[in-house]
């Protein structure tokens, strides 16, 4: 069973401030250009530290700090660490991300989802160590929040007028 928590829950009243991008036991998500404008479930994925600092595997030996590749943070989903030491967390963001500064990136293989997965796996949160791509993708589309309004207008609108388009054109020339 995945622990959920509300965002009031104090972990040492750490507290969300998409403002700031800041978001404390989290893993976050934003779209890609172009991809996500076709396939708007694909995404970029990043995880934040018990202060909130964002790390993601943004590309072949990097990991970047506080900059997602792709932009801002348009969902997140909020863990709860209940059973961590703050300490456990963070050492496991950190040690998954001095892992992926080593790795080629691969888009389907090895990727900023994977690097969530280890981070995971290493403080083995909710009791597992079996955390995947597949896996998280799915959670993060059913247990993320959309960081605002116009963050689920970026995510989606994009591929809304692809579809608009592509129907008006089957439509006129058919």
């Amino acid at each position: 069973m995945f622990v959920l928590c509300s965002d009031e829950m104090p972990f040492d009243q750490a507290k969300i401030d998409s403002n700031r991008q800041r978001f404390p036991y989290c893993v976050v998500w934003t779209p890609i250009p172009l991809l996500s404008w076709l396939f708007p479930l694909i995404g970029h994925m990043g995880i934040a530290t018990s202060a909130g600092i964002i790390r993601d595997f943004a590309g072949p030996y990097f990991v970047s700090e506080d900059d997602m590749a792709f932009g801002k943070a348009t969902k997140y989903w909020r863990l709860n660490p209940k059973h961590l030491r703050e300490s456990e967390w963070d050492d496991a963001v950190r040690q998954a991300s001095q892992e992926y500064a080593h790795r080629m990136h691969n888009l389907c293989c090895d990727n900023c989802h994977s690097h969530v997965a280890m981070a995971l796996n290493l403080m083995k949160y909710d009791g597992s160590t079996s955390w995947n791509m597949v896996k998280l993708a799915f959670l993060i589309l059913i247990y993320g929040k959309y960081v605002n309004f116009w963050a689920f207008v970026k995510t989606w609108l994009p591929f809304l007028i692809i579809v608009a388009v592509t129907v008006t054109l089957v439509v006129v020339f058919a």
